[in-house]
């Protein structure tokens, strides 16, 4: 069977998954901005709408004392999911009756014995397309994985059912994983739903373009150099890339398998913030060292949250990097990080600049890790169809623009490897060392709290052309925790171009160039808050502090 053929066969199950009396008629290509469509389609009634649009702190505290079922909250997301699949084609797969049955089964627990399941008892949660249910397809894009079916869960599903989670559907990805954008040969491309001509950002994309329809209270992503946080940023979200091993990866599937040295994590995207912590708090207690080696043996830690090792949140010194010294952000992300300063200075916090060192270099060891065998490890996989490899995230098929990351063909020797991995080790204790230096700035007598910094030089980019990664994959060469908040949304008349005569290089010219505020039009705008490694908890907090500093300063 050609390739193409399998493809057909597999859209046909999932349109087939569908319950037929949940299709809309979706408004026309020409509507970029989509996001008010799911309330007014007729689908959705006012108290389904009430649910979908209610915080996951306040979803929890309902689930639980019994006045909304989970049956009815899981089917009002389910709605809203299915209605956003038709608006910008953000789903793999769909299980009604296995989610509505599993949110029976926690209702009737709740009313046999008035306790819940565990801390996430009843909500729904999505779940990236890598991450292994029992019984499902994991084809992460790859048409070669088109009909096989996980044996067992991840251990993250088994951790999230123990938690009393409704996982109820799975979202879209590109092919390998390793495009900051969404698309791939088997379901197609992610759109933004604030404007449809631009990319949801990925791989985590269609987990983005979902929850900023309010298609999911909570989602899980996976982030090896931006994949949570560049959707959560170019879609609105609060998202969290947590450090290597606090959040279990056993049993999901992956690209470049067996390359151990910058890990993959996977972490939560909400559109409350109350939803990081929920989930994170929720997942660390279960103890995930438990079921998977690799799980880093540290519960959800109170007093970090309580920022312990912060002057318990008081006077707290904030550092803004307003570019990385390779490229300058655009006007919207400029003016977010002015605000972000002026509101925390308001708040009565500390704001200084910070230094970036090396993150050049910190970007290019990244890459050249990645390269040393991912060309074969995605040939293989494909092999096994005959499917052509994605080489552009274009619309039309035109020639590649330079991507943040491709493989290279022919990879490096072992030994070369263990010389990149020296240099990247190097750099850790170069950039550890630098933050520690920042306590005679400070005026706490504590190096800088947490970095604020923009999640990409651009607001959402249109489809192809999200071309620089590197202010996200940074922190996961250094696996420092960091969060993305979101502040404002570009206005064509705030955001106006501004000329500029010096460029750190060529590339640099280039992203200015693209900039024109029509095109980037209504486009979230968000930031990054990031923190030291395996400090989740402050990181969770900070972003509270950072967030509430914004609602008030509006």
């Amino acid at each position: 069977m050609h390739w193409t053929d399998l493809v057909a066969e597999k859209k046909q199950r999932q349109v087939k998954s569908i319950p037929q009396d949940w299709l809309v008629s979706p408004p026309p290509d020409s509507t970029l901005d989509v996001t008010g469509f799911p309330e007014t389609c007729g689908l959705l009634n006012a108290r389904e709408i009430e649910m979908t649009n209610t915080s996951v702190d306040v979803l929890l505290e309902r689930l639980a004392s019994g006045e909304w079922t989970s049956v009815d909250v899981t089917t009002a997301f389910y709605k809203r999911a299915i209605v956003a699949q038709q608006l910008v084609n953000c789903l793999t797969e769909i299980f009604v009756d296995r989610a509505l049955a599993r949110a029976a089964e926690l209702d009737d627990h709740l009313k046999k014995t008035g306790k819940v399941v565990g801390p996430l008892h009843g909500l729904p949660i999505s779940l990236k397309d890598q991450i292994c249910i029992k019984g499902l397809e994991t084809t992460m894009g790859y048409v070669s994985w088109i009909g096989q079916y996980a044996e067992k869960n991840a251990v993250l599903v088994d951790i999230l059912l123990e938690c009393g989670a409704v996982p109820f559907v799975r979202t879209n990805i590109p092919q390998t994983l390793m495009w900051p954008e969404s698309f791939n040969n088997v379901f197609g491309r992610t759109t933004n739903p604030y404007n449809r001509s631009l990319t949801s950002g990925g791989s985590s994309g269609g987990e983005g373009a979902l929850i900023a329809l309010q298609g999911s209270p909570v989602g899980v992503g996976s982030d090896i150099g931006g994949s949570i946080r560049i959707p959560a940023a170019f879609c609105g979200l609060y998202g969290l890339r947590p450090s290597y091993g606090r959040v279990p990866y056993s049993g999901a599937r992956n690209s470049l398998e067996g390359q151990d040295s910058v890990l993959s994590v996977f972490g939560p995207m909400t559109s409350s913030i109350g939803g990081l912590k929920a989930f994170m708090k929720a997942v660390t207690n279960a103890k995930p060292w438990l079921k998977d080696p690799l799980a880093v043996r540290k519960k959800w830690d109170e007093d970090e949250y309580n920022l312990a090792d912060h002057g318990s949140g008081k006077d707290l010194c904030f550092a803004i990097m307003w570019d990385d010294g390779v490229v300058v952000p655009h006007p919207p992300i400029r003016r977010s990080l002015e605000f972000a300063k002026a509101a925390l200075e308001k708040a009565g916090h500390k704001v200084v600049d910070w230094k970036p060192i090396k993150h050049g270099e910190l970007g290019d060891v990244t890459r050249d890790i990645w390269n040393a065998a991912s060309a074969e490890d995605f040939m293989i996989t494909a092999s096994l169809t005959g499917e052509p490899i994605i080489t552009t995230m274009e619309l039309e098929n035109a020639d590649a623009v330079r991507a943040p990351f491709r493989p290279k063909k022919g990879g490096i020797t072992a030994y070369q490897l263990w010389q990149v991995q020296r240099m990247r080790r190097d750099l850790r204790k170069e950039y550890l060392d630098h933050w520690e230096a920042t306590a005679s700035e400070t005026g706490t007598g504590r190096p800088v709290d947490a970095i604020i910094c923009p999640a990409a030089p651009f607001a959402a980019p249109p489809h192809g052309k999200n071309t620089y990664t590197n202010y996200t994959t940074v922190w996961n060469a250094l696996d420092y925790p960091a969060a993305i908040f979101p502040v404002t949304t570009v206005d064509p008349n705030l955001d106006t171009k501004k000329p500029r005569h010096d460029f750190y290089d060529d590339f640099d010219e280039g992203i200015h160039e693209m900039y024109d505020p029509e095109t980037f039009k209504n486009a979230p705008v968000c930031l990054q808050l990031v923190g030291r490694t395996l400090e989740e908890e402050a990181v969770v907090k900070m972003t509270e502090i950072v967030d509430a500093a914004l609602a008030s300063a509006k």
